[in-house]
């Protein structure tokens, strides 16, 4: 199975932090003027912001993390998290450390927060002085280039991008991250479900920030120029379908079972298929299928219907292709086991040459339907025609498993 190809752009940024060698005399000495200046910095935020110093510390109070990071000019021991987030600030929050203006403006020396390494000290040797000038360098370098001839604010998209790129790719260097982990760092990739333990995180942290002083941005959605909707939403209108109230809760889809929530139907009606195969005698769907014809509404198109090699588990679960095949070969429901890299599913030559044999078309009255706020089915539809040319009946499944509105679903769940 080939990997994946990254982005040049990832690819360059990823083979500098593993294998450049700083040995220029000049950069090491600004890079020790920098280090100075961000902690004269830092020790100045200490004493003069007193409202910095009500952000500073551990997220709960009192909390003493062993091996923790420790900051200048404090006594709090904190995780790698919260230790990155206050030091960072801590250099940034006067507004006075040194700058790269160019087409884009930022403040590079805001990446030396990624000293906080994210390894346990006890894991690797002490940290060298020169370690950390090549780890302020480095980011320094990303960040400014980037900056120089391309400007994200014209695009009403915040500077700190580069700040998200330059950091997050650079603190691999510390704990000597290969250069594939290094490449992977700055994104999601196929970890599952990562963004939404993120969001949760940011949300935390975001509501401690508040409850310790910090305002909020009053027109972060509206504003003309750099609001939500004019930089990232085409200019519209954000929509609400109805005003606030419980109608979410009351009609809940639960998914009982393991699938992406566009591909129960498919997944039910290929059970019932294979049901009906069973019934005919049909105990080899591999060998005794010629073709499968899946029909779906829009979002299934968009979001599943996946052709070609299949990478992971997350490429898996997002399949609608691989959940048919597995159901109709397993003769029942799909589990979470059945997505991993290591299930016996996965490297199963018969569920390819099933995903083969399949096509999906979007059926124009199921997204109708789908669409419809007075109906809101999930529908899908798959029909199997056998080798012997035999056209078994197309099973439909128009509320799958789970559906609010399906009779069933209150006593399943």
């Amino acid at each position: 199975m080939s990997l994946p190809v990254y982005d040049e752009v990832l690819a360059n940024i990823s083979s500098y932090i593993c294998y450049y060698e700083v040995s220029n005399n000049k950069a090491w000495e600004r890079a020790k003027i920098s280090l100075l200046d961000v902690l004269g910095c830092a020790i100045e935020t200490c004493a003069l912001s007193t409202e910095y110093v009500q952000m500073l510390g551990p997220v709960a109070p009192g909390t003493i993390v062993p091996n923790g990071l420790e900051l200048p000019g404090i006594t709090f021991q904190l995780d790698p998290l919260k230790g990155a987030f206050d030091l960072r600030t801590m250099i940034r929050y006067l507004d006075h450390n040194d700058a790269y203006p160019w087409d884009e403006w930022g403040h590079p020396p805001g990446r030396i927060s990624l000293s906080s390494s994210p390894s346990s000290p006890q894991h690797q040797p002490p940290m060298t002085i020169r370690t950390l000038l090549t780890a302020i360098t480095k980011p320094y370098t990303i960040q400014g280039l980037y900056q120089a001839r391309n400007a994200f604010n014209a695009h009403g998209l915040d500077h700190t991008i580069l700040v998200k790129i330059a950091s997050t790719g650079s603190i691999s260097y510390l704990p000597d991250l290969s250069e594939a982990q290094t490449t992977a760092s700055p994104n999601t990739g196929p970890r599952k479900c990562l963004a939404a333990g993120d969001a949760s995180m940011r949300a935390v942290h975001l509501a401690l920030l508040t409850e310790r002083g910090q305002p909020g941005c009053p027109t972060a959605v509206s504003d003309p120029e750099w609001g939500f909707q004019k930089t990232l939403f085409g200019k519209k209108k954000l929509v609400l379908l109805r005003p606030f109230g419980t109608s979410v809760t009351e009609s809940v889809f639960f998914k009982l079972v393991t699938a992406k929530g566009h591909g129960i139907a498919s997944t039910e009606a290929a059970l019932e298929g294979s049901k009906k195969m069973q019934e005919h005698g049909i105990t080899g769907p591999s060998k005794a299928i010629e073709s499968v014809k899946i029909r779906g509404q829009k979002p299934a198109m968009a979001i599943i219907d996946k052709c070609g090699t299949l990478r992971n588990e997350a490429d898996h679960d997002h399949c609608v292709q691989y959940m048919v095949a597995v159901t109709l070969l397993k003769g029942d429901w799909i589990d979470a086991v059945d997505y991993e890299d290591q299930s016996p599913w996965a490297s199963d030559l018969r569920v390819d040459k099933l995903r083969e044999k399949m096509e999906m078309v979007e059926d124009e009255q199921f997204a109708r339907d789908f669409y419809d706020a007075k109906k809101r089915s999930g529908s899908s539809g798959v029909k199997v025609v056998l080798r012997d040319g035999v056209e078994m009946d197309e099973c439909v499944v128009e509320w799958p498993i789970g559906h609010p509105w399906r009779g069933d679903t209150k006593d399943a769940v």
